[in-house]
């Protein structure tokens, strides 16, 4: 069992820049692939950015490749979201999961965060 705990979130400028952090529970984050989610208004949840159990190797979507960056910090139980030039499609709530296996669909993920509020204002 895994439990995670996103924060970080807020409001922003457009043009600025977040970290978020996501906080997981259990010795075995290490063995987790993690990810980085969010869902707009009226909008179905997406993928934005994945990275192994390792840290080795990372993933972004392509409307936040060379903006986000993705990391983690096993000896601290914690992934990162680092998010810099925000435009305002950026707006939404950012979920962090986790999965057993390497996989950025939405439904094989196996554990989730309750999500944190970004919004990026104009």
């Amino acid at each position: 069992q895994v439990q995670l705990v996103e924060s970080g979130g807020g409001l922003v400028q457009a043009g600025g820049s977040l970290r978020l952090s996501c906080a997981a529970s259990g010795r075995t984050f290490n063995s987790y692939a993690m990810g980085w989610f969010r869902q707009a208004p009226r909008k179905e949840r997406e993928f934005v950015a994945y990275i192994t159990n390792g840290g080795g190797s990372t993933y972004y979507a392509d409307s936040v490749k060379g903006r986000f960056t993705i990391s983690r910090d096993n000896a601290k139980n914690t992934m990162y979201l680092q998010m810099n030039s925000l435009k305002p499609e950026d707006t939404a709530v950012y979920y962090c999961a986790a999965a057993r296996r390497w996989d950025i669909d939405v439904r094989s993920q196996d554990y989730w965060g309750q999500g944190t509020q970004v919004t990026v204002s104009s």
